[in-house]
């Protein structure tokens, strides 16, 4: 089990930017942001194969936001530029040892949550117009 904790998230005018932090008690080989607003499902945002360093991102924010990670400080982040109001939701930070890097990057598909087992709490993302 790996011990994620995100942070960095509030509240922003359309248009800013925002950085997402999640410390992690070690990296395993796939770690990723999901994000699920509310009465929505919870949706892949941006993932990272640690190996090969492969992402995916969701067509919504690509060219908007970038993952990267530290892994000597065991953190991943996600830097968020021109945010928009339909960004709002709360994100999390999703840790994966199992997952290949095909399954990793999306190679498949979307990212699904619920083949991740590991979580942060969530750190909300407010946009407003």
């Amino acid at each position: 089990q790996v011990q994620l904790v995100e942070s960095g998230g509030g509240s922003v005018q359309a248009g800013g930017s925002l950085r997402l932090s999640c410390a992690a008690s070690y990296t395993p080989s796939c770690m990723g942001w999901f994000r699920q607003a509310p009465g929505k499902e919870r949706e892949g945002v941006a993932t990272r194969y640690t190996g090969t360093g492969d992402t995916y991102y969701a067509d919504s924010v690509k060219g908007r936001f970038t993952i990267s990670q530290d892994i000597v400080k065991n953190m991943l982040y996600l830097q968020m530029n021109g945010l928009k109001p339909e960004d709002t939701a709360m994100y999390y930070c999703a840790a994966d040892a199992g997952l290949s890097s095909k399954a990793c990057s999306g190679f498949y598909g979307d990212p699904i949550h619920f083949a991740y087992q590991n979580w942060g709490q969530g750190t909300q993302v407010t946009v407003s117009s």
